[in-house]
């Protein structure tokens, strides 16, 4: 269930937007209200919040002071700004602050409730990227961020793996593709990736693996065959002696807690 909090110190103003809000969500999302700055900043500091709906104008702590003790904390969450005064200041500091949506008072409904679906989705999108970078193993990213700097030959090597993930992959095979020595090619792969040549091939399987896992219903079987296991046994014992977990077990650990989408 999604949170989204509504601050506007005018009383008439916040019920509305609520009440409007509670229609349209129907209990699929918790709706919140705070009638100042301030008031929002102590609660947000115990709640968590995915839809922030606030006025720029309301006196001690204003819209945008809030915002910025906000991201001061830590990632905002997806921000509509309303107002009532067609200001290109505030608009143009609203931005600034990674504002997603700025609206003028009064309010037009639909327009509300508009803003409010593409804040989740943009919200759910986060949530998306967040749980998929998770996936990404630390040594394996490092290899990637490092790529632009490796020689030639260990890009292409890299570019072939990723080609023919799904196929078996000797060291001795992409050496004869580069036309090297398997010897000399194994060394320059450590050398440059810090990793060795069997340890990449089994991280960057072991990578694709979980992206199905995670974004697809695909039996555990065909994912082994998908990622270059010729059984789906040996992929399972692959997989728990890096990950801990077994496929099915990953699957269920991420999907259970990974956030709905609404």
């Amino acid at each position: 269930m999604k949170t989204i909090l509504i601050v506007d110190d005018e009383p008439r103003t916040r019920r509305g937007i609520q009440k409007t809000l509670d229609a349209w969500s129907a209990g699929r999302h918790r709706i919140e209200s705070a009638a100042s700055g301030v008031e929002a900043l102590e609660w947000l500091k115990s709640n968590p919040v995915h839809i922030l709906i606030t006025d720029v104008r309301m006196p001690e702590v204003d819209g945008l002071q809030m915002l910025e003790t906000l991201s001061a904390r830590g990632r905002l969450p997806v921000v509509i700004v309303i107002s009532g005064y067609a200001d290109f200041e505030y608009a143009k500091k609203s931005l600034q602050l990674g504002v997603f949506e700025y609206i003028l008072k009064p309010l037009d409904k639909s327009l509300l409730i508009d803003a409010v679906q593409r804040a989740l989705e943009l919200d759910s999108g986060r949530d998306r990227i967040d749980a998929m970078e998770k996936l990404i193993d630390p040594k394996l990213l490092e290899v990637d961020r490092d790529e632009a700097r490796y020689g030639a030959a260990i890009k292409d090597a890299i570019s072939y793996i990723r080609a023919h993930l799904h196929e078996a992959i000797s060291m001795k095979q992409v050496a004869d593709s580069l036309h090297l020595n398997a010897s000399y090619f194994s060394v320059l792969f450590k050398e440059q990736t810090g990793v060795t040549f069997s340890d990449y091939v089994t991280l960057r399987r072991l990578q694709k693996a979980k992206e199905l896992l995670v974004t697809t219903g695909l039996p555990i079987w065909e994912i082994a065959e998908k990622v270059g296991y010729q059984t789906a046994k040996y992929f399972i014992k692959v997989f728990k002696e890096n990950e801990g977990a077994s496929p099915s077990q990953y699957r269920h650990q991420i999907l259970d807690n990974e956030p709905s989408i609404q």
